[in-house]
Order: structure tokens, then C-alpha cells, then sequence
């Protein structure tokens, strides 16, 4: 019980610029040492030849599909649960916190039988042709074979997060992190496994996370119980996961999509510009999660906040959030676009035509990342408030309404250069839209906050 009170606490008592630290920066640590054992892959792939580089970068977009369905369930609920913690609905929460965790398994274990089925024509799809398509095919083959287990990590990592328990969070992706770094050197490397080394490293990694969960949940350690008995897809509770789901898998599929198309696009000026698109790719990728982490601890507030009328903690965790996402963004677009060329050659042994390629990628999308903290978090609160209709439009905005006419238009008139200032296009105009619906929210919630003062003043009179 001391426990669950001090994360109730830490949710609608503490400062918020305190709870939103204490809540985001584990989360963000944790993501963002996430994303430097990406960086770690493609580093040591990289060394194994320009073919094995783009070969991991055309199977990008299916690691992000994965994701998306552990995030259909897992970020679905948490906005749901955090909602329901701020109105004291105990038992309906862990209702919900099981029937995510079950259905995510349920629906993850379908979606990647298929996938294996039909492997070879999506990878075809996103790009890997010749003989970038064997490599390819071996790194994908073993990543979905484990790919359950991070399906499962996604869903808890969501869940977790959604009760305060960030500290957790980061100290199973630390662990995760730290492990598949050490392991993608000796197996790609020592035992001579090539790019398949990276994939087991990557499936070892998520096994032990699992498992770390699987203690989490056994030692008891959460607000929520978990159970077979409380599964329960009822109407009421899969309308309000999959209300909030669906966008979020939408938004993963849309980038799934827009990294596809940017790499078939990419490909056809050769198997260099393919392997330097993908590592600018995965470059932004971790400044992205680092953003993404840090906006879990808003999520959690927002949701709490949101449902227990807390409208001036809200407003107030809102501009922090913009603030300190936007200079962090802003940092890590200067340190890009300095340092591009020697990022760049971290990524290759001597395919000098790929870092010239990827130096200039990495300068112009550093320049339209400045913009991604607000974007971004506008798009988590909408989600984080159960206003799915909102957070469906936005979160398809970036990297689908935007940016897919754009990708699709740009490489036909410039070339080369289409394809690599497709997504600063993009990202000004999701900016704009961005902005006339951050001024809506804000005038409803200022209606919804003089509501609230008038029916307290009612109340009062009422009493007198």
C-alpha cells in the first residue's frame, strides 16, 4: 500500500517539474541507451560491407511494425490506466493491464506467423533487392522468430510507465542496452556470426528483458495485479485500448512505411545512398526515443491530471514538456549537423560515396528535428487525454499525410536530394497543424477549468 501512495504522489501531488523528472528521465535514459545499441548494430554491421548496412536498414521498418503491435496494447492502456488511477478505479485497472498483456501475446504470436510466410516479398517491398536480399532476409528471419518477446516488452514497458514506475523502466532497458552491446561485438566478430550475430544479440537482449518483467510482475511490485482471471475484453475495456491503440499503431505503420519508401526511393541511386539513408535513420532514430522517453513521463501526469480535473497541472506540465523536449532537440540537431561527416564514417570502412551522401541526409533532417519535441508532444497528450480522434489526426501527420505526397513527389523533380529533404518539408508542415490544434485544446481546456470554478461556486452557494 506505501507503495501504490507514492507513486498516487508522484502522479498528482509532487511538483510537476520534479515528477515529470523523476518520471521521464529514467524512461529516458533507459530509451536512449536503447537506441545507442542500435547505433552499436549498425556500427559493427556497418563494418562488414556496404550490402550488410543497407540490409539492415531495409529491415528497419519491420522491427518498428513489431513495436507498434506491443504498442497497440501497451501504450492503448496506459493512457486508459493512468485515467483510471486518477479516478480511484482499482479493479477495473488491473482488468485492464491483463487483458492488454494477453491480447498483445494473442494477437503478436498471429501477426508474425503471417509475417514469416510472406518474408521474402516485404522485404522485396522495402527495398532489399540483389544482394542486399540475403542478407536481409537472414537478419529478419531470426529477429521475428524472437520478436514475441519484444512485443511483450513494449506492452509492460507502456504499462509500467503508465503507474510511475519509471525507475524500472530504465533499469530493464539499461539492462537490455548494456547486454545486446556486449553480445553483437563477440557474436558478429568473435564467432565469425556476421549479421545474423547482431540478430541473435538483439534476441538474447529481449529474452533477459522479458524475464525481467516476468520478475516485476511475480515479486508483486506493481499498483497493478496481473492475471488470467482478469482478463476480460470486454466492450467497455478493448473500445478504450484500442481508441488510443489503433493511432499509436497507426503512427508506427506510417513510419514503418515512410522509411520504406524513403529507402526504395534511396535505392535506386545505389546501395550506398541506401546504407547512408539508413543510418541517418537510425542516427534521428535515437534522438527520437530520447524524446519519446522523456515524454512517457509526461503521459502518465497528463493522463492523471486529465482525469482528476487537475486542469492547472496539466497546463503546467504541458509547457514544460514543449520547452524541455525542444532545447533538447535543439542540442542534438547542432551536435548532428556539426559533427555529421565523422558520424557518418562510423557506418562504413571505406564507401566514401555513402558518407558523402549521408553527411548532407544528416545536416538537413538535423535541421527539421529542432521541431520534433513540440510535434511530439502534442501528439503524446492527445493520446495520453483519450482524445483518439485528435491524437489519430496528428500522429498521422509526420511521417503519413505530410510526408508520404511529399516522398512520393520530391525525388521526381530533384532526385536524390528530393529523397533527402522529403522529411524537413514534412516537418513543417505536421509544425503548422501542430500548432492550430495545440491552440484548440487549450481554449477547450480553459472552458473545461471555468466550468469546474462555476460548479464549485454552485456548490458553495448551495451549502451557504
Amino acid at each position: 500500500m506505501e507503495t501504490r501512495q507514492k507513486k498516487m504522489e508522484l502522479l498528482g501531488q509532487v511538483p510537476v517539474k520534479k515528477a515529470l523528472l523523476l518520471m521521464g528521465l529514467p524512461t529516458m535514459v533507459g530509451m536512449m541507451i536503447n537506441a545507442l545499441y542500435n547505433l552499436i548494430d549498425a556500427f559493427f554491421v556497418g563494418g562488414l560491407g556496404t550490402n550488410q548496412m543497407a540490409a539492415i536498414s531495409v529491415t528497419f521498418p519491420l522491427t518498428q511494425v513489431i513495436v507498434g503491435l506491443g504498442l497497440l496494447f501497451g501504450n492503448g492502456a496506459a493512457s486508459y490506466l493512468s485515467r483510471l488511477l486518477g479516478q480511484n478505479k482499482q479493479k477495473m485497472a488491473n482488468k485492464v493491464a491483463s487483458t492488454a498483456i494477453y491480447c498483445s501475446l494473442l494477437v503478436g504470436i498471429l501477426i508474425i506467423a503471417v509475417t514469416f510466410v510472406c518474408l521474402k516479398p516485404i522485404l522485396q517491398l522495402m527495398g532489399a533487392r540483389g544482394a542486399v536480399l540475403p542478407y536481409a532476409m537472414t537478419y529478419a528471419s531470426i529477429y521475428l522468430l524472437f520478436s514475441i518477446f519484444n512485443i511483450f516488452n513494449v506492452t509492460m514497458n507502456n504499462i509500467v510507465s503508465s503507474e510511475g514506475a519509471a525507475k524500472t523502466t530504465m533499469a530493464i532497458l539499461i539492462t537490455s542496452a548494456v547486454l545486446n552491446a556486449a553480445l553483437a561485438p563477440v557474436f558478429i566478430k568473435v564467432l565469425h556470426l556476421g549479421i545474423a550475430g547482431a540478430a541473435y544479440a538483439t534476441a538474447i537482449a529481449q529474452i533477459v528483458s522479458s524475464l525481467l518483467y516476468l520478475w516485476y510482475i511475480l515479486r508483486k511490485r506493481s499498483v497493478f495485479s496481473f492475471s488470467i482471471k482478469a482478463f476480460s475484453p470486454s466492450k467497455e475495456i478493448m473500445s478504450e485500448i484500442l481508441k488510443i491503440g489503433i493511432p499509436t499503431l497507426i503512427f508506427q505503420l506510417l513510419t514503418s512505411l515512410s522509411i520504406a519508401l524513403t529507402n526504395d526511393n534511396a535505392r535506386l541511386y545505389g546501395n550506398s545512398a541506401l546504407a547512408a539513408m539508413g543510418a541517418v535513420t537510425r542516427i534521428l532514430s535515437m534522438g527520437s526515443l530520447v524524446v519519446f522517453g522523456f515524454l512517457k513521463g509526461l503521459q502518465p501526469i497528463a493522463g492523471f491530471s486529465y482525469g482528476a480535473k487537475k486542469y492547472e497541472r496539466l497546463q503546467s506540465a504541458i509547457k514544460i514538456s514543449i520547452i524541455w523536449s525542444s532545447l533538447f532537440c535543439a542540442l542534438f540537431a547542432v551536435v548532428s549537423a556539426l559533427f555529421s561527416s565523422s558520424i557518418i564514417s562510423g557506418f562504413t570502412q571505406n564507401d566514401w560515396q555513402m558518407v558523402q551522401i549521408g553527411t548532407q541526409a544528416l545536416r538537413v533532417n538535423a535541421l527539421s528535428f529542432v521541431l520534433f519535441g513540440f510535434y511530439t508532444t502534442y501528439s503524446s497528450l492527445l493520446l495520453a487525454m483519450g482524445k483518439a480522434k485528435e491524437g489519430l489526426f496528428l500522429g498521422a501527420c509526420r511521417q503519413g499525410l505530410c510526408f508520404i505526397p511529399v516522398i512520393l513527389v520530391l525525388p521526381r523533380v530533384f532526385g536524390l536530394n528530393g529523397v533527402i529533404y522529403a522529411q524537413l518539408l514534412a516537418d513543417i508542415l505536421s509544425a503548422l497543424i501542430t500548432a492550430w490544434l495545440a491552440i484548440r485544446l487549450h481554449k477547450e481546456l480553459r472552458e473545461d477549468k471555468a466550468n469546474q470554478l462555476e460548479e464549485l461556486a454552485a456548490t458553495v452557494g448551495q451549502n451557504l
